[in-house]
This record gives structure tokens, sequence and C-alpha cells, in this order.
């Protein structure tokens, strides 16, 4: 049996991941994350009181530790996932060294909304590693929120990704590079987005 197109997309995203992260300095970048992130921080006004989401970074991934340490400073809660047997999401708090389970709406609380991922279009189409785990998430975020996928530089394609109907889009992309966002986010947030 044949692989579909989005198979045969993550496949050669997977790939092309694995080449990008082999020829960057992961931890320059991870610092550059947090400063290019700044003035989303700023715009959005997050600060104490406030819960975002993020993830505990693989090694070929955009690493993020650098953020979670900005957003903390700012005296923000993060929230990462646990991957539950339904491939749906459920939420810590990264302080918390118990690692208590917050439910899986616990996303709703974030005004912003930090997603890993593979690629994404330039009009929000996101490609994942293929459980479908925040397309289930994300329809409980706030009605509002902001969500952004961290890539690579690269990875941000100007190419139409395959789309079905359950996937969620990304308002926008945040690489070392900076922070450009999607036709998707245009629309939610305006031309002038935060």
């Amino acid at each position: 049996m044949g692989r579909t197109a989005k198979q045969q997309i993550r496949a050669q995203r997977r790939t092309a991941r694995r080449d990008i992260a082999a020829t960057r300095d992961l931890a320059a970048d991870g610092e550059r994350l947090a400063v290019v992130i700044l003035p989303l921080l700023e715009a959005l006004e997050i600060g104490p009181g406030d819960s975002v989401t993020a993830y505990e970074s693989f090694p070929e991934e955009p690493q993020v530790q650098e953020v979670c340490r900005l957003l903390t400073a700012r005296g923000a809660r993060i929230l990462v996932p646990i991957t539950l047997s339904t491939f749906d999401l459920e939420w810590i708090d990264l302080a918390d060294p118990a690692r208590n389970p917050l439910g899986e709406n616990a996303i709703g609380e974030c005004r912003l909304v930090l997603v890993p991922g593979l690629s994404v279009d330039t009009s929000g189409t996101r490609i994942g590693q293929a459980g479908g785990c925040y397309d289930r998430a994300l329809p409980r975020t706030r009605p509002g929120a902001t969500v952004v996928a961290v890539l690579h530089p690269g990875e941000l394609l100007p190419y139409p990704l395959p789309h079905d109907s359950w996937d969620q889009p990304v308002d926008a992309v945040l690489t070392a590079d900076g922070l450009a966002w999607t036709a998707h986010g245009i629309a939610r947030h305006g031309p002038h987005s935060p």
C-alpha cells in the first residue's frame, strides 16, 4: 500500500530536519529563540499570572529551554504536554517536580501556545510527527490564544502542505531567524499582529 501525500511529505521533512539539525548550533539557536520571542511576549503582555505552553525538546528539535527560562523570569507558568494513550495531550506544570497532571483542558488557560512541528506553510498548515496530538489539543485553546510553531530556519515553507479537515493551523512560526505570521494568524489577529 502506497503512502499518502502527507506521509511522503512528513518523511521528507524528517530527513530535512535531521540535515538542518546536524548543521546548526542548536544551543545558540535556542538562545536566539529567547531573543526573537521577546517582542511577542511584550506585545501580549505575558507575565505573572499567565500560563504558556511549551514542550520538552527532543535532540533534533529547536531547543526551547532558554525560552522557558525567559517565561519563568517574566513570572509565567509553563505547561508542557504528556502524550496519553489516546494520543491526546495532558498538561503538567514544568516547575512541578512531581509532574502532577493538570488535565487535558489546562491548555485553555494559555494566551500563548508554543507547539513543536516539522514544518509549517505560509497559510499556517502544520506538519507534526503523525500522532495528531496537537490537532486534538488545540481546539481546547481559549478564544484569541496565539498559537506559534517553533521550528528551525528553513522549515517555514513557501509551498502548500497537505491539509486534512482535522488539522489545526498555527498563527505564526518562531525560528532563530525571527517570527513570521501565517495567513491564518493575520486573518485572526489582524495585519499588524503583535
